[in-house]
């Protein structure tokens, strides 16, 4: 029986495995190949030096390229802001009108026409705008309900005209988001909160849940006693707004609190591509490291004494809190830190969400460090059972199958007619 095809659309290759968004493509699409033919496409790495090696990880899982000759524009610099001018006259957000282009759409048309696929899947929602008129069974991959970000962005942005632009990317995203999630065959949450809001908000009342998940395997729990309790650990991408709104908000106001009272506290921030802005803060605050672009990060979750995730910003559900408890390490965080995962205050994960209880959580950690590690190996059993990639590409492939199913029957009856 010949194996469903799958054309996948993404921004780029997802390795090496240095954000959560990659992780999660990287190990679903790694255990999807067994069962299916998957084809991904992408446009080039935005850093060159990543793309041999990149390739070479997605044939040996079994999965063939397609990559377009073009890099997605960066968030950066002059061009960057004549861009973002020119979106203001755009119907679309800027996010879409950068990742879907002319050259990928081109590409689309010519796998439709040289291997129709009995799926396409958009790996992030802007995406799905290359899908909007393939007549084959189409799904669309929501890491987080995009309209919500902006939304909770422009809500902390302190500087007027900056909230503005927030604002108008915010109301674009609900126009896109509404189109994508009720067009697709399937739209596909990361949370039963995000499956939830995307039915209140947008009136897509099916969509499946795939949870976002951890190799269990790749990450192993670690003795209290080889902890060092002092150590606090920040990780996740350093170029994407919320992660930086966190950072910004721990240094700020939370950091000078733990210090006055813990003065061995250091705070470690680990991510990739740091902007300037942040490591110059950085070097100007007491305490705190940062550790650019590291090829592994269990070293830093191995010897950690607790991860603090401050964020204010988010959607979807945080790989970086399965990845700590994976490890047995101890967790604060806010509500919206740990939002769409089936993790309780107390018994997985401390949680706070002012600047001065945060603070005090972190203490907490630190005078109360064997009790807390006792909290996070509660967290690691929950995470074995409910969070291991292996069932969650499982659930994956029923979609992928019932969505192909759907596209045969509607041939069928074509071909009848």
């Amino acid at each position: 029986m010949p194996r469903t095809h799958v054309a996948v659309l993404d921004e780029e290759l997802p390795f090496p495995l240095t954000s959560g968004k990659r992780l999660r493509t990287f190990h679903l699409l790694a255990r999807l190949a067994a069962d299916h033919r998957v084809t991904l496409i992408v446009h080039l790495q935005q850093d060159p030096a990543e793309q041999v090696a990149a390739v070479r990880a997605m044939v040996e899982a079994g999965i063939a390229v397609r990559v377009v000759d073009r890099t997605v524009p960066p968030k950066a610099g002059v061009g960057f802001y004549t861009r973002l001018f020119g979106n203001l006259f755009s119907p679309l957000p800027y996010s879409v009108a950068t990742h879907a282009s002319p050259a990928m759409a081109a590409e689309v048309a010519a796998l439709a026409r040289d291997d129709t696929p009995d799926v396409w899947h958009a790996e992030w929602s802007p995406y799905a705008r290359l899908l909007a008129n393939r007549p084959e069974p189409w799904v669309v991959m929501a890491h987080n309900v995009e309209s919500l970000i902006w939304e909770r962005s422009a809500d902390v942005e302190s500087n007027p005209m900056k909230r503005w632009v927030l604002r108008e990317q915010w109301r674009k995203f609900e126009q896109f988001e509404g189109w994508a999630y009720r067009a697709a065959t399937r739209a596909i949450a990361v949370s039963a909160e995000d499956a939830q809001l995307m039915a209140d908000r947008f009136g897509a009342t099916d969509a499946a849940i795939v949870d976002n998940g951890v190799d269990t395997r790749h990450f192993q729990p670690v003795p209290a006693r080889d902890r060092d309790p002092f150590r606090v650990l920040f990780l996740g991408s350093l170029d994407w707004r919320p992660n930086l709104d966190g950072v910004r908000w721990m240094l700020d106001t939370i950091w000078p609190a733990v210090r006055e009272q813990e003065s061995r506290a250091v705070f470690q921030v680990v991510g990739r591509k740091p902007p300037k802005e942040l490591r110059t803060l950085i070097e100007r605050t007491p305490g705190v490291e940062l550790h650019a672009d590291v090829p592994d990060v269990r070293p830093f979750l191995e010897r950690a004494g607790m991860m603090a995730v401050p964020l204010r910003i988010g959607g979807g559900s945080r790989l970086k809190i399965l990845e700590a408890l994976a490890t047995a390490l101890p967790v604060v965080t806010t509500k919206v830190g740990v939002e769409g995962l089936r993790l309780k205050h107390q018994e997985h994960v401390t949680v706070a969400d002012d600047p001065a209880a945060f603070a005090d959580a972190i203490l907490d950690v630190t005078a109360y460090h064997d009790l807390a590690c006792r909290t996070a190996q509660r967290g690691r059993v929950t995470v074995e059972r409910e969070y291991d990639w292996d069932a969650l590409a499982v659930k994956m492939s029923a979609i992928w199958s019932a969505c192909a199913g759907q596209g045969a029957t509607v041939r069928r009856a074509a071909v009848a007619a």
